[in-house]
């Protein structure tokens, strides 16, 4: 099982749809949880309605402080803003991998009711397909240089703990 915790700074769209969708869709291979460094406190009321369209469950997703997460110990953590991914972070104890995953946040398109939930579909659509490759590798037990090397191809910027650099 692969441990991750997704980390955008409000804690209300993009980090809270990576925790549903892998969640749910990683059968179990993922466990996942989601925080922000300046929470809302409130979840985007449309990213639990397009959760829900898509058949994802939303029962206890809630918007929460990093800090709530020190004795979590992720694998693997994933900014999903660039604003999270230029801030400090907590340090993770243990060789926990930090990676930006770059995805437009669809909670702030303007326009029609169609052109906003085609912004938020394409997100979940990218979240799913980065989340099956992610299942895919630790269904296949993936090493860990493996899940560095996937993560650079698909775009991330992996940042190696300091006792690797």
């Amino acid at each position: 099982m692969l441990k991750v915790l997704y980390i955008c700074t409000h804690n209300r769209c993009r980090s809270i749809l990576s925790e549903a969708i892998s969640q749910q869709r990683s059968t179990g291979l993922i466990e996942a949880r989601s925080a922000g460094s300046a929470p809302s406190g409130v979840v985007h009321p449309l990213s639990l309605k397009f959760l829900e369209q898509r058949g994802y469950l939303v029962d206890g997703l809630e918007s929460q402080d990093v800090n709530d997460f020190a004795d979590y110990r992720p694998d693997l953590v994933v900014t999903v803003c660039d604003s999270a991914a230029n801030e400090i972070c907590p340090i993770w104890p243990g060789d926990t991998l930090v990676c930006h995953w770059q995805l437009e946040d669809p909670s702030k398109v303007k326009g029609s009711d169609d052109i906003i939930q085609a912004a938020f579909e394409a997100c979940i659509v990218e979240i799913e397909q980065r989340v099956d490759a992610l299942t895919h590798l630790v269904f296949s037990n993936h090493t860990r240089q493996d899940l560095i090397k996937h993560l650079s191809e698909v775009g991330a910027v992996v940042k190696l703990p300091e006792t690797q650099v």
